[in-house]
């Protein structure tokens, strides 16, 4: 499993790869799907700064209180620039935080 450093407190573990092995691609995708719903802001359908602080436990982020680290989170995968995140780019986000799944990709491309 991978680890990447969020910060000095957080680390990231990739349990993605292990998930697409055991759930295949579809699988995986509704539970990246279901991630996202648990971190949504329910009247506006997508994750706000509010969100994620609020379900913030969800992600084993409960002793983060650092609004930038959590406003850069947002600012990673805000592909449109409207300060949140919808279903789509959290995927992304989520997929480009797992470093074994984008090289697998990369393969897979580069192989066509």
């Amino acid at each position: 499993m991978a680890k990447k450093v969020l910060t000095d407190k957080v680390v990231f573990e990739d349990f993605f790869p292990s998930m697409v092995e055991k759930l295949g691609a579809d699988g995986f995708m509704k539970e990246l799907c279901k991630g996202f719903r648990l971190l949504m802001d329910c009247e506006k359908g997508v994750i706000t700064l509010e969100s994620l602080k609020k379900n913030s436990a969800v992600l084993g982020l409960e002793d983060v209180s650092d609004d930038e680290l959590l406003r850069g989170m947002i600012k990673e995968g805000d592909l449109d620039g409207d300060g949140c995140l919808n279903q789509m780019e959290f995927c992304v986000l989520m997929f480009r935080l797992s470093p074994h799944l984008m090289n697998r990709a990369r393969m897979l491309f580069h192989h066509q």
